[in-house]
């Protein structure tokens, strides 16, 4: 009964014309999983309960980590040195890391690209690792929280998101214009929003701390306000559309934010539409038959793109089972699609091959082993055991995404 009046709430608040994201919030919803997987996370716990040996020691070291994560803190963008175009530093703001000034032109601009090597001027923007670093602890706090019932994680991951989502003297501003611009070429760019790309942790997060008195409906009911007004931006300002247009890895990444963020607000409509018309057209444009990634393969640093872009398709077939859409096993005639690209993955992580052109910063497989990890359940022939064993160090655990 009680389940019914639920639902009829959010009929009526919904047909009152009340956008969905305050619907649901008026309606009682709290957060769920959208990224991660409730029963594996569930089954881990149990073992960790159990206390069986290897559930137990990550689950301290997670814990460890929580205990250091609750003297950082909290985050806040508007503490910059610099001040946005728009005078606002509520705005986020950063600097593209591969611009470099031309040495070869006064004071160095119009800035020039160098792909792959990272200007040390980049690192003066503060904006990106103060959301990375509350990310990260917010992540940290939840997973704490949820092996753990101590409310004193939660009451903290609680503070670090009021800070940096929703007080008025310190919040982000929900959008994006300032974000990776180039000195003599632009105040901001599309290409930005790859900063954000990891903010697809934070609704799982709060699911990991449901049942916590911290996680109130103030809480997030601000938080869906802040990304549903985000999305409205990413969907409808010049730099939010082109990035969607983009054709490679940022175009992955705007869909899972898109999608995500959509799903956290109850807008299951846009996600639908945002993986119909822009994540399976992407099929066409990044994968060749083989599974090769042509448009990542040709940057200065194929081992780190190829990668990364997949940790984005993998995000996306996870998205899509939550709408009961198969991105796992979808594909193109020539047979384009997520499986064919993990596995040219696999002789590689074998050690069978070497790519043929490194990168010229060098980069690990942590991303490579976390797709394994996540597709193994869906593809037996990349056969993740073998592979496994050749990384004794490599991790694998429920709540990375």
């Amino acid at each position: 009964m009680l389940r019914v009046l639920v639902i009829n709430c959010w009929l009526v608040l919904a047909l009152l014309g009340l956008p969905q994201h305050l619907a649901l919030a008026q309606a009682g919803r709290g957060p769920a999983f959208i990224l991660l997987d409730e029963t594996q996370l569930a089954a881990y716990k149990a073992a960790y309960l159990k206390k069986q040996p290897a559930e137990t020691k990550q689950v301290q070291a997670v814990l460890r980590e929580a205990d250091l994560a609750l003297r950082r803190g909290p985050y806040f963008i508007t503490g910059k040195s610099q001040v946005p175009p728009s005078g606002d530093k509520h705005d986020y703001m950063s600097q593209a890391p591969y611009s470099w000034a031309d040495t070869t032109k006064p004071g160095g601009k119009p800035y020039i690209d160098r792909d792959g090597l990272r200007n040390p001027e980049a690192a003066t923007f503060t904006d990106g690792a103060n959301c990375v670093g509350m990310i990260s602890d917010v992540k940290k706090l939840g997973v704490a929280y949820y092996f753990s019932g101590k409310e004193e994680y939660a009451a903290h991951a609680a503070k670090l998101l009021r800070v940096f989502f929703l007080d008025p003297a310190t919040r982000m501003n929900p959008n994006l214009n300032f974000a990776q611009a180039i000195p003599g070429v632009t105040t901001g760019r599309s290409y930005g929003m790859i900063e954000t790309r990891n903010l697809v942790e934070i609704p799982d997060a709060l699911a990991m701390m449901n049942g916590s008195k911290s996680i109130d409906d103030p809480l997030v009911s601000g938080l869906r306000d802040w990304f549903w007004q985000f999305t409205t931006w990413a969907t409808t300002s010049k730099l939010g559309v082109a990035e969607g247009k983009v054709k490679n890895n940022h175009g992955t990444f705007y869909d899972t934010q898109m999608i995500d963020y959509a799903l956290f607000t109850g807008d299951e409509a846009l996600a639908r539409q945002v993986i119909e018309t822009q994540t399976k057209p992407r099929l066409a444009m990044q994968l060749a038959p083989d599974g090769a990634q042509p448009l990542e393969l040709a940057r200065t640093r194929p081992w780190n793109y190829v990668t990364m872009n997949l940790v984005g398709w993998v995000r996306l077939a996870q998205l899509a089972q939550r709408l009961h859409i198969d991105l796992w096993n979808y594909a193109l005639p020539d047979g384009r699609g997520l499986h064919a690209a993990l596995l040219w993955l696999k002789p590689y992580l074998l050690q069978q091959k070497q790519m043929e052109k490194g990168d010229i910063v060098p980069a690990g497989n942590e991303s490579a082993l976390l797709l394994y990890e996540k597709a193994a359940p869906h593809y037996p022939d990349l056969e993740a055991d073998k592979v496994f064993a050749l990384y004794p160090n490599a991790l694998r655990l429920p709540w990375t995404l």
